[in-house]
């Protein structure tokens, strides 16, 4: 399975980190390629088994989120289970690890599988820095959110 991986280090305990993406249905907080999150009807506010609906900045493309792992402190990781993007398959997992009294390694890897067969795998190419990117401001998002409590800017 095709996959990009972005990883940054985050000047606070991983217990901070770990709160920033366990607010499961507030992920538009730090997540720049949002315009809105919230949690689906009937789910738990988080841990395995929430769910939740990412709107996309653009406001017309959604993705739809379940949390398939979660290990406090280490991993969440969650599967996009439908929206309007073209992915039949598709995994998004934050790793952390305190390196220090203040010190949080963050991971961020995405693992998809494109639809349209042939032609799908024949656009991962192009569609990885994309996706690095996407991911990388997330993830610049968050470190900026958790170390100096920068909430994203959104027009309004």
């Amino acid at each position: 399975m095709p996959e990009v991986t972005v990883h940054t280090t985050i000047n606070a305990p991983v217990e901070d980190v770990w709160t920033a993406w366990d607010d499961y249905a507030h992920i538009e907080k730090f997540n720049p390629n949002l315009s809105r999150s919230f949690l689906l009807d009937g789910s738990q506010n988080t841990g395995l088994g929430a769910e939740r609906q990412c709107t996309m900045t653009d406001g017309k493309n959604f993705i739809q989120e379940r949390i398939v792992e979660y290990q406090p402190n280490r991993r969440l990781k969650v599967e996009i289970f439908d929206g309007t993007f073209p992915l039949k398959e598709n995994f998004a997992t934050t790793d952390m690890r305190q390196t220090g009294p203040n010190m949080t390694e963050l991971h961020f890897k995405m693992e998809f599988v494109p639809k349209y067969g042939l032609l799908g795998r024949l656009m991962v190419p192009m569609m990885k820095p994309q996706f690095r990117k996407l991911l990388g401001s997330l993830v610049d998002a968050n470190k900026a959110y958790i170390e100096r409590g920068e909430v994203v800017a959104r027009a309004g």
